[in-house]
């Protein structure tokens, strides 16, 4: 079976469905996406390991893993998204020490955030990407899932954003100036506040475009 690279997309935040995130990963020499629905947790370690500029004040699970492998000297080579199962997808580590290769099985949320984090390739194989591919014209920040576990194929992808409230919230942001505003990126990672660490890092983005 050929394998097929994987980029991340993004990942987005279902407005129904209360601490699930879909993790949009895109095919590098094609048009389909795949997405994965994941946890908060891992949504916002894989979020802070896209996210350079973002660093927490201590490390998240995947960071001691990350100093873990460096001091014995394991390194992650790759991952595979390898099998799809009743809707839940299935992944494994590939590693090296001394030159003798392993192999882990993982969940693919923690599979991707430690790929980030070692520059790790992502694939899965064209069978799996058959089945639970999709094209999508939608931004990944618009997208979610219905009726879907963690770890599981969005079933009916539907156009979503931010309510009212949401867009208050980073309405406010525009009256600050841009020293005040990496004040506030600052205070927000030091409290482990990463969502509000994220809407800041927009607006940032947005000024400094």
């Amino acid at each position: 079976m050929s394998l097929v690279k994987l980029t991340i997309k993004g990942i987005s935040y279902s407005q129904t469905q209360n601490g699930a995130y879909a993790l949009i990963l895109n095919e590098v020499d094609g048009e389909r996406k795949l997405p994965i629905v994941i946890g908060a947790f891992e949504a916002q370690s894989i979020a802070i390991a896209l996210e350079k500029e973002i660093k927490p004040p201590r490390p998240l699970t995947h960071d001691l893993f990350k100093s873990f492998a460096d001091r014995f000297d394991i390194v992650v080579k790759q991952v595979i998204i390898h099998k799809l199962v009743d809707g839940v997808f299935y992944s494994s580590i590939i590693c090296e020490r001394d030159k003798i290769e392993e192999i882990i099985d993982a969940r693919t949320s923690d599979a991707i955030a430690l790929a980030l984090r070692f520059s790790a390739p992502i694939f899965t194989y064209k069978n799996i990407l058959d089945k639970a591919g999709i094209y999508l014209n939608a931004n990944p920040s618009e997208l979610e899932g219905q009726n879907i576990e963690n770890e599981g194929v969005l079933s009916t992808p539907e156009t979503f954003g931010l309510d009212n409230n949401d867009k208050k919230k980073d309405a406010g942001y525009s009256k600050f100036s841009l020293t005040e505003l990496h004040e506030l990126l600052e205070g927000a990672v030091q409290d482990e506040d990463y969502e509000k660490a994220a809407k800041i890092r927009d607006e940032i983005s947005k000024r400094e475009s």
